[in-house]
């Protein structure tokens, strides 16, 4: 088996398996505040070529309960030929359509405004060169709460141990770029309090580059338990769940005018219910 295609098959496994432990967790939370527990629906799709050709695809995973008015966790591998209008503007495409991308993306809605929204997702590309990317930034309903503050002081400290481990300078960097990627500038405002964002990372060193992903996903689910756990008895009114409406509704801005997720999704014929999973299930204008 060549290198490249070693590769793949642990990343997109590897991206399987987070999303197992992910779904897990997820409903092991309902099943405790619940007595009817929801359950995590899957549903597969195929990508193909004017109906003729298999080029990948992937599984949803979505729930709505009790505790996450609607959290999605979608996988796709797909592959193929990009389109005219794409080459040249993502790495390794000068000279080839080819392409391959293997990842996994989650965004969670609590029903609770006291719980912040959460979006995470990491994933490896291949054309004639190769990179992880990926990252993970929270949302709290009111970004200017002390307990907001200090929800998103330990996400921070979290993502910075793994960034530190991984490399010395890249939590500031990371955080950086996140920062400046979730940014709506036609609002003047940032989507949330931030966390890391990373892209075209290929350091010459593949395992340390996949170790550093595995656990930016791990981090993440473990992190997120821990806020879900302290926030989750939290009281809230009528004031804070229509906050909780404006503060999606900048969500759906940014996941539909900005983000490289979407814009990818549609410019390679992905699923179009797994491209939008990552929009809220209410918002408010």
């Amino acid at each position: 088996m060549k290198k490249i295609d070693e590769q793949k098959k642990k990343s997109s496994l590897w991206f399987k398996s987070l999303r197992n432990q992910i779904c897990e967790e997820l409903e092991k939370i309902e099943g405790i505040h619940s007595s009817t527990p929801s359950r995590f629906q899957r549903t597969s799709w195929q990508r193909d070529k004017d109906g003729s050709r298999k080029l990948g695809g992937g599984e949803m995973s979505l729930i709505r309960g009790k505790v996450f008015e609607k959290a999605g966790v979608n996988i796709s591998t797909v592959f193929g030929e990009l389109s005219d209008s794409m080459l040249g503007k993502i790495p390794g495409t000068q000279n080839s359509k080819n392409f391959w991308a293997s990842g996994i993306s989650v965004v969670i809605h609590p029903f609770s405004p006291k719980i912040p929204t959460i979006h995470m997702n990491t994933r490896f590309i291949v054309t004639e060169k190769s990179w992880f990317g990926g990252g993970a930034d929270i949302t709290p309903t009111n970004k200017k709460s002390e307990k907001s503050k200090k929800i998103a002081k330990l996400f921070h400290k979290n993502l910075k141990k793994i960034c530190d481990k991984y490399d010395p300078g890249a939590y500031d960097k990371y955080k950086k770029w996140c920062d400046e990627y979730f940014y709506l500038p036609h609002r003047r405002e940032a989507r949330g309090l931030g966390g890391i964002f990373y892209d075209y990372l290929n350091s010459d060193n593949w395992n340390e580059d996949f170790l550093f992903t595995k656990n930016v996903g791990e981090t993440f689910l473990q992190t997120y338990k821990k806020i879900v756990d302290d926030t989750i008895s939290d009281q809230w009114d009528a004031d804070d769940k229509k906050m909780q409406y404006h503060r999606r509704s900048r969500y759906v801005e940014f996941n539909l005018l900005h983000d490289r997720g979407t814009k990818f999704g549609l410019q390679t014929d992905g699923n179009i219910e797994a491209i939008f999973m990552s929009l809220p299930p209410f918002a408010s204008w």
